[in-house]
């Protein structure tokens, strides 16, 4: 399959955990090929967009038209790993999130884009996952537990992931991706909690989740 990705790539950084910061300082790793090469805004995206369904839903996810459209999560940093891994590209993937943002909170309105996607995918025969981030603090605390904000754009969705270095996503209307905890905690399979969303019990049980699949990841024990 093509690989329909044409948008300029950007990088976006936050204060909070700039990309310069030492704790997530880049370095060396090993390509498919065995040679040394620095994970990237670019590499990300090249690597990412080698899985055919992430391909897909590039080509597709615009015709959705919803705002602040993102394909996120583990569809574009697991590929990094199944690739250190030489592991098939969408080997361990368990869904395909795609987040956006429509301030209208009623569940009528995110199930007919649930439903709209639902046809626009099915031959992918795959698990789109899709929600409205506008939503989340309506359901979240019955579902897990806790206290949940609510939220005023798609990208504080991607600041509350369990894991610091799975904060990531691509806007599929711009092309910019992004990382506000940078990229090296990916390209080195280091599993940190996320300072913006400390949830001990839920961090512990995703990030044993992932070392399950790909047993090389380091999980870092929260403090205190």
């Amino acid at each position: 399959m093509a690989v329909y990705f044409k948008s300029v790539i950007h990088i976006v950084s936050t204060d909070v955990l700039a990309l310069n910061c030492p704790l997530f300082a880049h370095q060396d790793f090993n390509d498919s090929k065995g040679m040394k090469m620095t994970l990237t805004v670019e590499s990300l995206i090249s690597i990412a967009m080698t899985n055919p369904v992430n391909a897909a839903l590039a080509e597709r996810l615009p015709g959705l038209g919803l705002q602040q459209c993102m394909l996120t999560a583990g569809c574009l940093f697991q590929a990094v790993w199944n690739q250190q891994s030489r592991q098939p590209i969408a080997w361990g993937v368990k869904d395909y999130d795609v987040f956006y943002f429509d301030e209208d909170l009623s569940w009528e309105a995110e199930d007919e884009v649930i439903q709209r996607a639902r046809g626009l995918f099915e031959d992918l025969e795959v698990n789109v996952e899709i929600r409205n981030q506008a939503r989340v603090h309506l359901w979240y605390s019955q579902r897990f537990g806790g206290d949940y904000p609510q939220l005023q754009s798609a990208r504080d969705g991607i600041d509350r992931y369990l894991i610091a270095g799975t904060c990531m996503g691509w806007d599929v209307a711009t092309g910019k991706v992004y990382a506000p905890n940078g990229l090296a905690d990916t390209e080195h399979g280091l599993l940190r909690i996320n300072p913006r969303n400390p949830r001990p019990d839920l961090f512990d049980q995703k990030a044993r989740s992932y070392q399950a699949r790909w047993p090389w990841l380091r999980i870092i024990e929260p403090r205190g």
